[in-house]
């Protein structure tokens, strides 16, 4: 970690290309914040964890700027900041499993999340957080996640497949601050190569939540051991996924009507 010099003013940034980046992606993780759709199933799951993910960037514009070289109050920012990343994980495994399983299904997943956010706040306690001590921690939900977009994305869900890129591309900027000499090919120091590619990231996520929807009813609302009353593509159907729950209803409602 590069320290300032001892006469370095206070206005002056200790690490200004971090600290920028940094100050970017959370001025466009906040940007997108009241523009991700509330009509998405889990939508304030989904707000919570850019909002967050957007406060966390904007402490770290400061921490990187201004705090990297102060001792102790560099710490406690730095343990700071890690506990809001767990706090991002918390809702973006929320927002999956409410999107993809459904309200009914979501207590599954808790004892595990609880799990990890437990042992993360005991190292951060013992003064030992970070990026590190996060992946350790936080890889059962990035497992679960995972898997539960790879089941979806198998399952034609609409935002199956942009969901796992925006999370490639989110662990590969990760990757760009853990493997020595990763940052160094783009000519980037590590934490700043990092905040560029979550700028992409959380651009990528916010396009794949916007382009879900409700849940498609002929594949998720179905009851066991009874077929949906769709057979094949609907001719208001794309690509053979049929129409969001909200859509069926208003189309029975006006056939009723008429």
């Amino acid at each position: 970690m590069r320290r300032a010099p001892p006469d370095v003013p206070w206005c002056v940034l200790i690490q200004p290309m971090a600290s920028l980046t940094d100050l970017a992606l959370g001025l466009v993780t906040l940007y997108l914040v009241p523009r991700l759709p509330r009509d998405v199933e889990g939508a304030r799951y989904w707000r919570a964890a850019f909002a967050w993910a957007a406060v966390t960037a904007l402490v770290g514009a400061v921490y990187h700027g201004f705090l990297v070289d102060v001792p102790r109050a560099g710490e406690i920012t730095w343990a700071v900041m890690s506990t809001m990343v767990v706090l991002v994980m918390s809702f973006l495994l929320a927002a999956s499993v409410v999107q993809v399983l459904g309200r009914s299904r979501a207590i599954v997943f808790w004892p595990l999340r609880l799990l990890g956010v437990a042992v993360y706040a005991v190292i951060a306690a013992t003064g030992h957080p970070s990026i590190m001590a996060i992946m350790w921690c936080e890889s059962i939900t990035m497992a679960c996640v995972i898997g539960l977009w790879v089941w979806a994305w198998l399952r034609r869900h609409p935002s199956g497949r942009p969901m796992l890129v925006a999370i490639g591309v989110s662990i590969a900027a990760a990757l760009l601050r853990l493997v020595p000499g990763a940052a160094a090919l783009l000519r980037l120091d590590p934490d700043s190569a990092y905040h560029i590619g979550q700028i992409v990231g959380m651009v990528l996520l916010f396009r794949a939540v916007a382009r879900s929807g409700p849940r498609p009813e002929a594949v998720y609302d179905t009851p066991p051991g009874r077929t949906s009353q769709t057979v094949g593509p609907s001719p208001t159907s794309v690509d053979g996924l049929q129409p969001p729950t909200r859509w069926i209803k208003m189309t029975r409602l006006r056939r009723r009507l008429s």
